[in-house]
């Protein structure tokens, strides 16, 4: 090997191990505020604040996430939105319910589960991840999802798990309404649906000012399925997750897999989902975490997402 080389190989070894410190040990712990405005309120409409926080997948020893997420509480939001992935180890419902506590009891919230909050983590090949989601799994939940549910309930959230609910935000009728997660084939088009008509025909007055309502879906894996069923009944805005923004992206190219079938342009931000007779506008949060098996992240800082509703101009 001739100089030259030693000095390029010398040189690409550095680079590689400046990549490998700066996304295990650094950047997944650089949690930011990704911050986004939505034109879609009536004219004269206050503006709404809407948190979302995904992917969480806490471990009980994260003491630094768990500071973060409690400080959340001095945004102020009008609404938080939980889209599941909160769990990250088979002990972390106490850590959960403690980081989310001065948020939830505070602000107006609804959640939808992911697959993590039935299953506890496990080592996987990382390559699998960049070929193909993995949508079955073999292993019985051992994670206790029905005390998660109820601690999270017991703290004052709506459980949008194959449901629907309303709230009147700053002046302005929301409607919400989310699946259990399509990635493990959880989700029920057909009950949400049916939720929501029956929230729809208790409202007295639903005819005469049905159009001034928000209508806000929530899923935890944006598969294109879910995204779909969610427009069908109307949706305004969706807010989903899963994806960790592709986890590892590559600058000026972006996520390489969004492990769903999403296309990977829209596995982080605010984009528009559309078909050939509506639109709504879609946020895909990156969100905070990652499997405590793969504790990297590069060009992909986790994050928490803070829409601002606003009147249409």
């Amino acid at each position: 090997m001739s100089s030259a080389q030693r000095n390029a190989a010398a040189v690409l070894g550095t680079a590689a191990a400046g990549v490998a410190i700066w996304s295990t040990l650094i950047e997944r712990r650089l949690f930011t505020v990704r911050r986004h405005t939505v034109p879609l309120l009536a004219d004269g409409a206050a503006p709404i604040r809407v948190l979302q926080l995904s992917d969480l997948h806490l471990a009980p020893w994260q003491s630094r996430k768990i500071d973060w997420v409690r400080s959340l509480v001095e945004l102020h939001p009008d609404l938080l939105v939980l889209t599941g992935d909160l769990m990250g180890h088979l002990q972390a419902r106490p850590a959960l319910l403690r980081a989310l506590r001065p948020l939830v009891e505070r602000t107006p919230t609804v959640f939808v589960h992911g697959s993590n909050d039935y299953y506890g983590p496990v080592f996987k090949n990382p390559a699998r991840y960049l070929m193909e989601p993995s949508r079955l799994s073999t292993r019985k939940p051992n994670i206790d999802n029905v005390a998660l549910t109820r601690g999270l309930e017991e703290l004052g959230a709506i459980n949008l798990n194959n449901d629907a609910a309303q709230l009147e935000l700053r002046g302005t009728r929301v409607e919400l309404f989310g699946m259990n997660d399509p990635h493990v084939r959880y989700h029920d088009a057909a009950a949400m649906r049916s939720a929501l008509h029956a929230l729809q025909a208790e409202r007295s007055d639903a005819t005469a000012d049905d159009t001034a309502a928000v209508r806000l879906g929530v899923v935890h894996a944006p598969y294109q399925e879910a995204l779909g069923a969610l427009l069908d009944e109307g949706a305004d805005v969706i807010l989903a997750g899963h994806t960790h923004g592709g986890q590892v992206r590559v600058p000026g190219v972006g996520a390489l897999t969004a492990n769903c079938d999403l296309p990977t342009a829209q596995a982080r931000g605010l984009s528009v989902w559309y078909d050939a007779h509506r639109a709504a506008f879609l946020n895909v949060s990156a969100g905070l975490g990652n499997s405590i098996y793969a504790p990297v992240r590069f060009a992909c800082r986790p994050e928490a997402s803070l829409l601002t509703l606003e009147a249409a101009r």
